[in-house]
């Protein structure tokens, strides 16, 4: 069955140059791309985001790491990837969120770790279920930044200034 992800590189993938590593270990998916692009991740986002750990203790450390303040690179890229059991096939290949459990062959065995406060660095984010890749993929990228629709939309009627090169 057809779904779709969403995937983050995190700053700490960013700073250490596994963008091409992990974008040559999610082509063995064979899934389609739908969406990419660098986002700046604000604490609103990101707060949004990882909503559901609100009440964790390390949440607002969360919320620097995912928002690059740990790393001094303030931005993630953003992916959807759409295709027969995506959610699945991405997850095996990410591996488990704590690097030290994950198998090593995988993303975050190969490139995650724990720093010494305990925080998980652990390289991308891979959206869980079908609920929360469409919630997630709603909350990174607006229905024109996909290349095709996975979900419905609708046209809304506004004037709105646009930027354009000088």
């Amino acid at each position: 069955m057809a779904e779709q992800t969403l995937v983050l590189i995190k700053p700490d993938g960013l700073k250490k140059s596994l963008t091409g590593n992990i974008l040559t270990r999610l082509s063995e998916t064979k899934l389609e791309i739908a969406a990419a692009k660098a986002v700046c991740v604000t604490r609103e986002l990101a707060g949004e985001h990882y909503r559901h750990m609100k009440d964790k203790p390390f949440f607002n450390e969360l919320l620097d790491y995912l928002m690059g303040n740990l790393h001094n690179r303030k931005k993630v890229l953003a992916l959807v990837y759409h295709g027969d059991n995506a959610i699945k096939l991405v997850r095996d290949i990410c591996g488990d969120t704590n690097p030290e459990s994950a198998d090593p062959t995988s993303i975050r065995g190969s490139y995650g770790r724990i720093t010494t406060k305990g925080l998980f660095e652990n390289i991308i984010h891979a959206s869980s279920s079908p609920e929360e890749a469409e919630r997630e993929i709603k909350l990174w990228f607006k229905p024109e930044e996909l290349v095709y629709r996975i979900y419905p939309v609708e046209t809304e009627e506004k004037v709105t200034q646009t930027l354009v090169w000088a």
